[in-house]
């Protein structure tokens, strides 16, 4: 993994505001006459209709016609419609790339039509739109903030908090982190069960997104139910489904988790450090890449999450300060899996086993 250099501070601050994808940085070069961030990715975050539409034709469809072709495998083999799960799969990946675009405004224009089209999509990822976009913009606002944790993010602790549990926290704590649980139950808590339910305490435009979605989803699972056959609809749904949820936990997990990632305490905390250190820059084979929507140019995303996913290449490519930033290899991406804690000593994410052999700090007098 490339180790980037380090970053200016600016003190720029986010908020949790619907409106609040473009943060003002108004510090991003030394110098006054210097554009902003936002003047210098400007160009970028504007979105082409034609374009978006290409994606959509590229995620959704090719989604849709898999399913259609599993349904007709089945008459074969089952085999091979549990093959054809897997394109299903990617471009399923894909579609959570536009919904999730469309969460942040940038998929069209039209707000409108961001809010109408992610609505829709919300349904195919199994995601209500209104809560999943403020729980993500919060993750925006915070990401990298040890002050700030929880919302939107992957459980974090840091060695000392790991080492002020009790032994049962850390056992639950060590049983979420393992891989099996992450990514193999991961996906059915996180996107399938989660999303499902709706509580008091949340506002009523959140309340009403998920119970909305959760009646939109009763009757359109209750109808393919009873046109195709309960069993016939599991087969069909549920593998490419869970498969999806995996890649897409793991590629959100290390686009945050990595060795020399950015936690900082709410004091030193920046957006543009967060965007720029604690966002990798993951480095996709080319079809990877494409079902992924782009995404593992993840510190341009974070720096202006109004540039649609198309856009975040030659974003990266045209302006040399992403040509520094933390990269990871697929192979770098794999193994951080092993990493679990964040030492605030060494400014690094480690493993359990190296967390185990640090030196224990003589509590504060």
């Amino acid at each position: 993994m490339q180790k980037p250099q380090e970053q200016g501070s600016g003190g720029n601050t986010a908020t949790y505001a619907d409106d609040a994808d473009v943060v003002p940085l108004e510090v991003a070069f030394q110098g006054s006459q210097q554009p902003s961030w936002n003047e210098l990715l400007f160009t970028y975050a504007q979105p082409r209709l034609a374009r978006s539409l290409q994606d959509l034709a590229t995620s959704v469809l090719p989604y849709l016609a898999l399913s259609v072709a599993m349904y007709f495998a089945l008459r074969v083999s089952v085999l091979i419609t549990l093959a054809l799960a897997v394109p299903a799969a990617g471009f399923l990946i894909r579609t959570f790339i536009v919904f999730h675009d469309c969460t942040h405004g940038s998929m069209f224009r039209s707000r409108r039509a961001n809010a109408w089209l992610g609505a829709v999509l919300g349904l195919f990822v199994f995601a209500p739109f209104n809560r999943w976009r403020h729980d993500h913009k919060v993750h925006h606002a915070t990401s990298g903030d040890l002050d700030r944790r929880g919302v939107g993010d992957v459980p974090t602790l840091t060695v000392a908090e790991y080492r002020a549990k009790t032994p049962r926290e850390r056992r639950a704590y060590r049983l979420f982190r393992h891989p099996a649980v992450m990514f193999g139950l991961g996906p059915i808590i996180a996107m399938m069960v989660g999303p499902r339910i709706a509580s008091r305490s949340q506002r009523p435009r959140m309340r009403n997104s998920v119970l909305g979605t959760d009646l939109a989803l009763l009757l359109v699972i209750s109808g393919l139910c009873v046109w195709i056959g309960i069993g016939n609809f599991l087969v069909i749904w549920f593998p490419a489904s869970l498969l999806a949820g995996s890649g897409g936990i793991w590629l959100f997990y290390v686009q945050h988790q990595f060795e020399d990632a950015y936690w900082q305490s709410a004091e030193q905390w920046t957006y543009a450090d967060a965007a720029l250190r604690g966002a990798s820059y993951l480095k996709l084979p080319a079809v990877l890449q494409f079902f992924s929507g782009n995404i593992g140019l993840h510190h341009v995303h974070h720096l202006n999450a109004r540039i649609p996913n198309y856009n975040l290449q030659r974003a990266h490519d045209e302006n040399a300060v992403f040509h520094n930033v933390p990269t990871l290899s697929l192979r770098d991406g794999l193994r951080a899996v092993r990493l679990k804690l964040w030492d605030e000593g060494s400014g690094r994410l480690v493993s359990f086993r190296e967390a185990a052999a640090l030196p224990v700090s003589a509590p504060a007098a």
